[in-house]
């Protein structure tokens, strides 16, 4: 097991091309990586990443992560610093109507997804993927209260085909903890363990079937994650069993089981 400390997110590319197509300066990512990098060192946040060298340092890539913070994107997106990249992550457009975090989340060109336009949003990620960038998925689309990997949808795997670039599965553990559904923000919560594994990429062709893929993607995104909780450095208090799922003996709610979407 490899760690790395908040030093592991410096560096940014000075230039990103946009799902659109043209090429801008990341003038608003670097700051947003200095502002975090300071919050992991006050807060003092034991931060391990594994599997870290699976991620391209150049070229387009989906990251497909379990989604069970609000904060995810932030931990997400740091398995990528050590190859020096920046990833466009896919979110709701409703934090881009937002008066602060619009404008954050069009500085670091995160591509909204508009769920009664959802081809357009597919069609920005596929064009960033050309591109050469990185993008973020959270395929369960919604947190899961369960800390399991839920359902997830296809169009993680369907980007990834049609731009002809590796797809990898992320598993995050302990963001929960921080600010999670349900449960009140701890975002000055000090020592908190934070895993972040990254899987190889999956191997696929143009021709095989999307839904037999994501099926695949969803079994290794929570391979991931029981590594991630089985090798967590701490066990929740008897006042803390809420963050842990409930086949490890916790009280989180037990998962509901839904074939793969598309």
């Amino acid at each position: 097991m490899t760690s790395r400390s908040p030093r592991g997110i410096s560096g940014a590319h000075p230039i990103c091309v946009t799902p659109y197509g043209c090429r801008v300066a990341d003038f608003v990512y670097p700051p947003v990586i200095g502002l975090a990098r300071t919050m992991f060192r006050v807060l003092d946040m034991r931060i391990t990443v594994i599997g870290e060298e699976h991620i391209p340092t150049t070229g387009g890539a989906v990251l497909a992560s379990n989604h069970i913070s609000y904060l995810d994107f932030i931990f997400c997106g740091l398995s990528a610093r050590p190859s020096k990249r920046l990833v466009r992550f896919m979110a709701k457009q409703e934090i881009f109507s937002h008066g602060i975090g619009g404008p954050l989340m069009r500085g670091m060109h995160h591509i909204p997804v508009d769920r009664e336009s959802g081809s357009a949003s597919y069609e920005a990620a596929v064009s960033a993927l050309t591109a050469g960038e990185v993008v973020g998925v959270f395929p369960e689309a919604t947190i899961s209260t369960s800390f399991t990997v839920k359902q997830i949808k296809s169009g993680a795997v369907r980007m990834a085909s049609a731009a002809r670039v590796p797809l990898i599965p992320v598993a995050l553990w302990g963001t929960q903890r921080l600010w999670t559904k349900g449960r009140r923000r701890e975002l000055t919560k000090r020592h908190v363990p934070i895993m972040i594994v990254v899987g190889e990429p999956l191997t696929f062709g143009a021709d095989d079937d999307p839904a037999e893929v994501t099926r695949t993607l969803r079994v290794r995104m929570q391979q991931l994650l029981d590594q991630a909780q089985r090798d967590y450095p701490e066990t929740p208090g008897e006042d803390e069993t809420w963050w842990q799922p409930a086949h490890l003996g916790g009280s989180a709610p037990e998962p509901i089981d839904f074939a793969t979407e598309d």
